[in-house]
């Protein structure tokens, strides 16, 4: 009998990265390079281990990317991320990594299954 407390994680995962918006193209460019499908963009302001002191706010611009794949390509993508997003400076930003416990396609409302995306 298995606990209802237990969840079943896919083999996917999302990464989500926030990085300085300047650096988006070379992003863009190396996601592409790996073949990934598709992803989602946002401009997003904050701060964190940069801020800017000038600003009213402290806030900086950064791009957030949002995509899901395989397990098996998470690590590779976010290396990949992060090359291309670094310039070894403070304020660079962050990649995560997490488990996906579902995913459904809007148009036909059924879940994803592995290996579909």
């Amino acid at each position: 009998m298995t606990n209802n407390l237990e969840r079943r994680t896919m083999n996917y995962r999302k990464i989500t990265a926030i990085f300085r918006f300047e650096l988006l193209d070379k992003v863009e460019h190396k996601l592409q390079e790996l073949g990934v499908k598709g992803l989602s963009l946002s401009k997003v302001k904050g701060y964190g281990e940069y801020a800017d002191f000038y600003a009213k706010d402290w806030l900086t611009n950064h791009a957030r990317i949002e995509l899901f794949l395989e397990e098996k390509d998470a690590e590779v993508t976010a290396q990949a991320i992060m090359d291309a997003a670094s310039l070894d400076m403070e304020g660079d930003g962050i990649v995560a990594i997490l488990p996906v416990e579902k995913l459904y396609r809007i148009r036909t409302k059924n879940e994803v299954k592995d290996g579909e995306i």
